[in-house]
């Protein structure tokens, strides 16, 4: 599916003489073409009207590029990744960007919703382009850039939903939570570190395809994405201080069952040695000394004593 929009508003994508005409008009109303899930027809039209390379061709069919910038002398091949909240993971996006002196060419297999909201804005007010092509290039760079944003704030949520969860109550569940959060996050900052060095190359030796009053947006993009590393940068530091949350709350539990256990141990050994002393003398305790009930009495009275002095002591020691 294509979409077409020019300085002026929203065009028809469908027709390849009119997308030929746009593009050959870019350097009056600059030109924004926007390919998702291209097929067989959407490739003839990269190679054969748009004159693109075929390695940058071949990158677009095979995903799972990283995060680069090609210069190619009349444009500049990008591989940009936008993260997004899917479920409840960071899925990564991945969009191949074609800017030229006066035009961009989006094109990305899975649907964009940051995309078209953009897509939307700009048909039903054009004036946001400033009627400068160059900004229409900073509007979409830019968007694809701050979708990061609110997938940083959910996984942050997340993550302080997950500590007082664990302190509540620690389960195996919340461990595999942590471990799978933690990986999309090293995955994450990955992706954004390398993306931090492609926009360094695009302000330093990128945007001379473009005007040159542009760069001081572009400085903007880079800000944001190094202000979304340190997040992630952080955000691993609380996913470990998760870990250890976890640790220390099943390490605190394992200690209180082992004292409760103790306890109920400690309270049956002076009751086992009372018990073996009356039974091994149970004879002459109730012939010689004492009557049977008597016997049985001191019996019972002493293990209670002796169950009462133990709690005295593990009450004031802090033990119970």
């Amino acid at each position: 599916m294509r979409t077409l929009l020019t300085t002026g508003g929203r065009g028809d994508a469908s027709d390849v003489a009119t997308v030929t005409q746009c593009f050959a008009d870019a350097h009056i109303q600059g030109l924004w073409l926007d390919i998702e899930s291209p097929d067989a027809d959407d490739y003839k039209l990269l190679q054969e009207t748009f004159k693109f390379h075929p390695l940058t061709i071949e990158d677009i069919q095979h995903q799972n590029q990283r995060p680069k910038v090609d210069e190619y002398p009349d444009y500049n091949f990008a591989v940009i990744f936008q993260a997004d909240w899917q479920g409840d993971d960071v899925a990564f996006r991945e969009h191949h960007l074609f800017v030229g002196p006066h035009y961009l060419i989006s094109v990305h297999l899975d649907p964009a919703p940051v995309l078209t909201a953009l897509q939307d804005r700009i048909a039903k007010s054009p004036v946001l382009t400033k009627g400068q092509p160059a900004f229409l290039t900073y509007l979409v760079i830019d968007a694809l850039v701050d979708a990061t944003f609110p997938v940083l704030e959910r996984v942050d949520d997340t993550v302080d939903r997950m500590e007082d969860d664990i302190i509540e109550k620690a389960s195996p569940g919340s461990l595999d939570r942590i471990y799978h959060l933690k990986h999309s996050v090293t995955e994450l900052r990955r992706y954004l570190g390398a993306q931090r060095d492609v926009f360094q190359r695009l302000i330093t030796h990128g945007i001379h395809l473009q005007q040159q009053d542009m760069t001081l947006y572009y400085r903007d993009v880079y800000d944001h994405i190094v202000r979304q590393y340190e997040t992630v940068d952080s955000l691993r530091d609380l996913l470990s201080s998760a870990m250890d949350v976890y640790l220390s709350t099943v390490s605190n539990r394992l200690n209180q069952t082992t004292k409760a256990l103790t306890v109920i141990a400690s309270l049956f050994l002076p009751l086992s040695f009372l018990t073996g002393f009356y039974g091994m003398n149970f004879a002459y305790l109730t012939t010689v000394l004492e009557t049977p009930y008597l016997a049985f009495g001191v019996g019972v009275g002493t293990m209670l004593i002796a169950i009462a002095i133990q709690l005295y002591f593990f009450r004031r020691r802090g033990w119970i």
